[in-house]
């Protein structure tokens, strides 16, 4: 644990590794991208501006296995799943990059980069493909905490005889008969996909910039190789702070597509809404592995029935506009507070999901046992946009739903007059109709001294 301090007061920069656009990303893929928008959005919060950058690397040797499968072309591969991609990023409700940079248009750029490898000896040309030399880099495993020797005499490594070491990696790969190639210093050929990273995140945040972010899986070999390659080339330290999200298991093994035990997060869309899904998340740190299961997204999406039916009562009461109601003694500061400090605490979201669901109880004795005026609800409104809205993303805050609500509300609440009108005229037939055909649709009444109320079970 360190202090952040960003290079410039006011604005944060920060790269995240994207996909690798060859099929539609699964749902541990979802966690990685989700809980870095939530920490984006908590610098924004507050107050950094954020330059926020996610690449796509639309060249690869799963994108060209792909194309020789279905058929057609590596570009329309590339071009098919990044589509698809963006349309899943809008689905989970993660905001928009300011750049998401190709390896594709970026070729210039990495020969660059690697010209410099290669002018100060830290790469070498054999025959067209271009080598790092692991052995050059004295800090080597400084990441990852693996030590050369160590690596050299415990690893499973192809044997490559090219290579002065069997660890040195390819940061230029010549091109191979019928693989998609670009022309360079070293022949036709392609970019390996740890220096597309580099050059890709030095171009549009700097030779050194806040935060670098991505999967756990990535500290070793990706990120340490990013290091070597950038730190080599430019001289300057690459990434100030690091941040890795843990796995998503499925019965304690890490899923993947090549183990087969994945889910897409598309799949996963079909049957939970966005907001329980990032809920599902939220509520395990995002370092920590996290066991994946139908009954805990159904969980989380239960959890959202509160915050969804105190939404409700807000809305409500602000169309009412009450402005002689009591002003009640609700201290809305010591909740920022607790919300601020478990976030500013490594990004502790287990901890400002429990703040937000103790606001949520506390809000709910006020309105039962006062009538708040207006005011009192505007201000729970604004704690539960900026927190659990604006930060986490597990709140629908769209004007046309919020109208649509306030349409549906009014008509279940002409529906429990109808209702009480049968009861009074002794009309049980009808009386016991409407509170079926309500339950029917997820609306559970319940009949007390006071009237009638009445909450909205979550379709998930």
């Amino acid at each position: 644990m360190e202090d952040f301090h960003p290079q410039n007061p006011s604005e944060v920069t920060m790269y995240i590794c994207g996909p690798t656009v060859y099929n539609l990303f699964h749902i541990g893929n979802a966690r990685t991208f989700i809980m870095a928008d939530i920490i984006r959005r908590y610098l924004v919060y507050k107050g950094y501006k954020v330059k926020f950058v996610m690449n796509i690397t639309d060249v690869d040797d799963k994108i060209i296995n792909k194309a020789k499968q279905e058929k057609i072309t590596a570009d329309e591969v590339a071009a098919k799943y990044s589509q698809e991609f963006f349309a899943d990023l809008d689905n989970l409700k993660i905001e928009k990059a300011a750049v998401y940079p190709k390896a594709t248009e970026h070729i210039d750029v990495i020969i660059n980069m690697i010209k410099k490898l290669v002018e100060s000896d830290y790469a070498y040309n054999v025959d067209g493909n271009v080598f790092y030399d692991i052995a050059k880099f004295k800090s080597y495993g400084k990441l990852s905490g693996k030590k050369i020797d160590e690596l050299e005499s415990g690893a499973r490594i192809e044997v490559n005889e090219e290579k002065n070491n069997p660890l040195d990696f390819a940061v230029w790969k010549k091109a191979k008969e019928g693989e998609p190639y670009w022309e360079s210093p070293w022949g036709k050929g392609r970019p390996g996909w740890h220096i597309e990273c580099s050059a890709m995140s030095c171009k549009h945040l700097g030779e050194t910039f806040d935060i670098h972010a991505g999967g756990n899986d990535l500290i070793f070999p990706h990120h340490e190789n990013e290091i070597a390659q950038s730190e080599a080339a430019n001289g300057k330290t690459f990434a100030r702070y690091w941040i890795h999200f843990g796995f998503l298991n499925i019965n304690k093994e890490k899923m993947s597509k090549s183990l087969g035990n994945f889910f897409t997060a598309r799949d996963v869309l079909q049957k939970f809404s966005a907001e329980a899904i990032r809920l599902f998340f939220a509520q395990a740190h995002y370092h920590g592995p996290l066991d994946f299961s139908d009954e805990l997204l159904e969980s989380a999406a239960k959890g959202l029935e509160k915050l969804e039916n105190l939404q409700e009562v807000i809305q409500f009461n602000l169309s009412k506009n009450n402005l002689n109601g009591l002003e009640p003694d609700f201290d809305f500061n010591e909740f920022e507070q607790r919300f601020t400090g478990a976030m500013d605490d490594d990004f502790n979201t287990p901890q400002a999901v429990a703040v937000i669901f103790d606001f949520i109880k506390e809000a709910n004795k006020i309105i039962a046992s006062h009538q708040p005026k207006v005011d009192f609800y505007r201000e729970i409104n604004n704690f539960l946009d900026k927190t659990a809205g604006k930060v986490l993303g597990i709140t629908n805050t769209d004007i046309n739903d919020t109208g649509n609500a306030l349409l549906e509300n009014s008509l279940i609440e002409l529906l429990i007059d109808i209702r009480l009108n049968a009861k009074k005229e002794k009309n049980f037939t009808l009386s016991d109709s409407i509170r079926e055909k309500l339950g029917e649709i997820g609306v559970v009444l319940k009949d007390t001294k006071e009237g009638t109320s009445y909450t909205k079970k979550n379709k998930y």
